[in-house]
């Protein structure tokens, strides 16, 4: 597990990505890209990680996130066989002349707020999956006008949440992945153990302060957070193979069950019986 920068290319005779059904349920993807991106998810129950927000959703949800936020795969978890729509465009997919006509106004707008993440709910949800979905079978010109119409039908909704604290307005340089890597690493081998914040600050040759501090701007978590949504997420993956409460909490580097319920109940909505149950029938 680390942090990873997903490197997109647009489609043949396209200024943007389309994936379909790209599923990836047993992967946990914790990632940022410099493209938007425009994601709905069908037929699924799970976690919404966007920066530093966590939300559950519930049967379906839409997300139009920013450029360079970290965010998780949606599907991640999810034991359904869900519907996925995600497209994926450059900031300047349309070029200057996008920003400077009027009639974009709106549009343009939307694109601000999406470097905070935005969800949508209600009845914009309903159609714009249905109109997402529909967008493989056009021909390219036509999915390029849908993809606008969508836009705006999105940037004049009332329907929708923003999700991030703040924007995130510049990609990690080559030090910051290589730092993140490391600190990921370490995270995925040893997180059944205790890990201390003097023993990740060395590997990142920062002091204790600096490294909580540039972990905080980085991540927009603090270290203890990241560690204990990684924990989660493998109790999760071993309450789904049966493990019982007890054994998951110790199994992940929780110390005690009652702190252990807590934090899975702030990450995912539900205690760690309910999701068991819930995924058991």
């Amino acid at each position: 597990m680390k942090i990873v920068r997903e490197h997109i290319l647009p489609d043949a005779e396209s200024s943007f990505r389309l994936l379909l059904t790209p599923c990836v349920t047993d992967v946990f993807f914790w990632h940022y890209h410099p493209e938007y991106e425009l994601a709905y998810i069908e037929g699924a129950n799970g976690t919404r990680h966007v920066g530093d927000h966590i939300s559950r959703y519930e049967g379906s949800d839409l997300v139009f996130i920013g450029p360079n936020i970290p965010h998780l795969n949606f599907d991640y978890g999810v034991v359904t066989e869900p519907k996925k729509v995600v497209v994926q465009l450059k900031d300047h997919f349309l070029g200057d002349a996008f920003r400077k006509t009027p009639e974009f106004a709106a549009i343009t707008q939307l694109f601000e707020r999406a470097r905070l993440g935005v969800s949508f709910h209600g009845e914009t949800k309903r159609r714009i999956g249905q109109h997402l979905g529909q967008l493989a079978d056009m021909a390219p010109f036509e999915r390029l006008l849908t993809l606008l119409r969508i836009f705006q039908e999105l940037a004049t909704s009332a329907d929708h949440q923003l999700l991030h604290g703040e924007a995130v307005i510049s990609a990690y340089n080559l030090q910051e992945q290589q730092r993140l890597q490391r600190v990921s690493e370490v995270v995925a081998e040893h997180y059944p153990r205790k890990i201390e914040i003097r023993e990740v600050a060395a590997l990142t040759n920062l002091t204790e302060a600096a490294f909580c501090r540039y972990f905080k701007r980085i991540t927009r978590l603090t270290f203890t957070q990241f560690l204990n949504q990684y924990r989660v997420h493998q109790a999760q993956r071993l309450l789904l193979q049966d493990a019982t409460v007890s054994e998951a909490c110790f199994a992940c580097g929780f110390e005690n069950l009652s702190y252990f319920t807590k934090t899975f109940r702030r990450i995912t909505g539900e205690n760690p019986l309910q999701f068991k149950k819930r995924h058991r029938a």
